[in-house]
């Protein structure tokens, strides 16, 4: 398959005063441009009742009316507590459209600013609104190439979503790439319920316990509303939560079941993995080496600094991404 020979990934080599794996973290949550995109919003329905909400950006002088009707789309799914209009998804939005290529994201179940309508929330192996999604974007825009972009969490709903169709997708997914995705969730969840990752996990459990409230009043004959408190750690969190709302038996059968890692073999549509070796979020350990040596789908990068989404290059003021500039180039090049 590695038929694209100009495809070359840059080498990220940041600042060496940016090099710390939480100074990396926390620019690359903070400093990307946001504004700039206007953004129009149409609601899906779904086939159980619930609803997800596409937000279709529009750069200014890169609009979708202005870059045509025959141009290729790439759909951005993002990651825990997340949102289509997150700094990376508007820095991809901005560095694609200037390529040619129309972008839109995704907002999970309960991430568009309204909560849900069903007895559940979103997780990492919930592929099939995505695979709806797919074919009303296929009846919608026929004959045009799609690519799609995951981050973090919506990094592993794309790889599974890739590798558990397999040959069905190819032809019907150009290209894809998944920036900082979890490879094996189980080994992620000791590394956040650990030293600093306990800081990053109280940060994105209380909005996820604020959703588990919302919805009580459809949950709380399937899970124990009066624990929500007391949970501390992901792994609590899942078990009591995640794995009851939506059919897993317990934590370990979500997590084992679900990791991106059980699914990389299977894909066969040209897809980039971009990780840092630094990333807070997991273990480097998990980092799937052998297997993209073995899948000719499959290109990755996985560099020494970075951190969590982060990629930070350049100094204050003249800040520079290279993960959205190398899922850019690379989309460019095969979508």
């Amino acid at each position: 398959m590695r038929s694209h020979t100009k495809i070359e990934i840059e080498p990220f080599e940041p600042n060496p005063l940016l090099q710390n794996t939480h100074i990396q973290t926390v620019l690359g949550a903070t400093v990307r441009e946001q504004s700039g995109i206007e953004f129009r919003r149409e609601r899906i329905e779904l086939p159980d009742g619930d609803f997800v909400d596409l937000d279709f950006a529009d750069p200014e002088g890169a609009t979708w009316a202005e870059l045509g009707n025959h141009k290729p789309i790439a759909m951005f799914i993002h990651g825990l507590e997340g949102n289509a209009r997150s700094g990376p998804a508007c820095q991809i939005y901005r560095d694609l459209s200037r390529r040619g290529v129309r972008c839109l994201g995704m907002n999970l179940r309960s991430c568009s600013g309204e909560i849900n309508r069903t007895a559940r929330l979103y997780h990492a192996g919930a592929t099939e609104d995505v695979a709806f999604v797919h074919k009303w974007l296929e009846k919608r825009f026929p004959g045009i190439p799609i690519g799609f972009i995951g981050v973090s969490l919506g990094g592993n709903i794309l790889l599974k979503y890739l590798g558990e169709n397999g040959e069905q997708l190819a032809g019907r997914v150009a290209a894809a790439v998944a920036i900082s995705p979890p490879f094996d969730l189980l080994a992620g969840s000791y590394v956040m319920a650990q030293g600093v990752g306990k800081l990053y996990t109280q940060r994105l459990l209380a909005p996820l316990k604020e959703k588990v409230r919302g919805i009580a009043p459809l949950v709380k004959d399937i899970v124990d509303l009066d624990r929500l408190d007391d949970v501390s750690d992901f792994r609590t969190f899942d078990d009591l939560y995640t794995a009851k709302l939506h059919g897993f038996d317990g934590v370990d059968h979500y997590y084992e079941s679900q990791s991106s890692q059980n699914f990389l073999e299977g894909i066969r549509v040209p897809t980039l993995l971009l990780r840092a070796q630094d990333d807070p979020f997991f273990d480097p350990a998990d980092l799937p080496r052998r297997i993209v040596a073995r899948n000719p789908y499959l290109y990755a990068s996985f560099p020494a600094h970075g951190g969590h989404v982060g990629f930070v290059e350049g100094t204050p003021g003249n800040y520079g991404f290279w993960a959205e500039r190398q899922t850019t180039r690379f989309l460019a090049l095969v979508v």
